[in-house]
């Protein structure tokens, strides 16, 4: 049987606490990195927004959640639970299918008291720096701008992927001339930076993409714009005026934008729009993670990755859960990937060779 290791785990949000559960039933000492003052990760909703509404200064202050202030799950609660610790009805709480944003953070502190990870996390504490150095993975972390330099044998990224805005491209006419879409005159947004439909009061709105996201919050700010004008790029989209609204409409991609706020779409049909709402998914991004090229992202696709978890060249010691975001059961995945890291690092589950 291999020794018991040191692990630090990136992260306390569900891919954290899952793993953390999972290695310490294993035996191994671990510590995780949590840079907010509370667990949940993406799950803790925040009314505050960024500075930069599509995310693109680099300089913003970095807002963690992506929840806007009505979300539920579109899971319903049998499929969000882990193999052995269901999401079952609490007592006095909502007995609905698709529970409420809250009701998943109430679920995970829960799980973490019951499996004494609390006293794992070290809140407050962002890593800046993982760096494989003689053998060892050191994680420099920052406190109240203090840095520390701690020395594990195993680091488990758990940072999660709904924070740093993916955006649509389409050309922009203006003075004559073809510029980027940040030229666009309007007002531009992505829903990351989406909370509450009442700034969009009496505005004529575009929303480009088809997931969930795009549909849930086009129907919630239908209530209080002009007009709503979901524009996906999917070649079997129907245009047409949705039923599901009075002033909802579906268009193609975008063709291009004017100085003048006009927007045409590939179907040959415009409108005059006040805002462009991006609900167009998030881009991967691991700033602190120093692997000397060895793991990259690449047209936002992670790797290279077995499986999704471990890069071949580092593995076992370097692994990542809750990677895919098309998994559909995203509870169980990341529970069952947390479970393979665990027993793989405890030499129970050896991974096939490199090559």
């Amino acid at each position: 049987m291999a020794p018991l290791l040191k692990v630090a785990v990136i992260g306390a949000g569900i891919s954290g606490l899952t793993t953390a559960r999972a290695l310490k039933i294993e035996g191994h000492q671990v510590v995780v990195y949590e840079k907010s003052d509370q667990l949940g990760g993406t799950w803790v909703y925040n009314p505050r927004v960024e500075s930069d509404p599509l995310g693109l200064d680099p300089n913003r202050d970095i807002v963690h959640s992506s929840l806007y202030h009505s979300l539920r799950t579109n899971l319903p609660r049998q499929l969000m639970g882990f193999v052995d610790y269901p999401f079952a009805i609490r007592e006095n709480g909502d007995s609905g299918n698709f529970p409420c944003h809250e009701e998943v953070l109430q679920f995970l502190n829960e799980f973490a008291r019951e499996f004494g990870l609390v006293e794992l996390i070290r809140f407050k504490t962002e890593v800046v720096q993982v760096e494989l150095r003689n053998d060892q993975w050191i994680v420099g972390s920052r406190t109240n701008e203090m840095t520390l330099d701690a020395v594990f044998d195993a680091v488990v990224v758990c940072v999660g992927h709904h924070t740093q805005p993916r955006l649509a491209e389409f050309p922009v006419f203006m003075l004559q001339k073809l510029q980027g879409m940040e030229n666009w005159p309007g007002k531009q947004i992505h829903s990351h930076n989406y909370r509450v439909p009442e700034p969009f009061q009496d505005q004529i709105v575009v929303v480009i993409g088809d997931g969930p996201s795009a549909k849930d919050i086009s129907l919630e700010i239908s209530k209080v714009t002009k007009q709503v004008h979901l524009s996906s790029r999917s070649p079997d989209i129907k245009i047409c005026k949705l039923d599901c609204g009075d002033n909802m409409w579906q268009h193609s991609k975008i063709d291009h934008v004017d100085g003048n706020g006009e927007v045409t779409f590939q179907d040959g049909a415009s409108v005059r729009a006040d805002i462009i709402l991006h609900c167009t998914g998030f881009n991967y991004t691991f700033p602190f993670l120093k692997t000397e090229g060895i793991v990259g992202v690449d047209d936002n696709r992670v790797g290279p990755l077995y499986k999704h978890i471990f890069p071949p060249q580092l593995a076992p010691n370097l692994s990542f859960v809750g990677i895919p975001y098309q998994s559909g059961v995203l509870f169980l995945m990341i529970d069952l990937q947390a479970k393979w890291i665990a027993l793989v690092l405890s030499g129970k589950a050896p991974l096939p060779s490199k090559a």
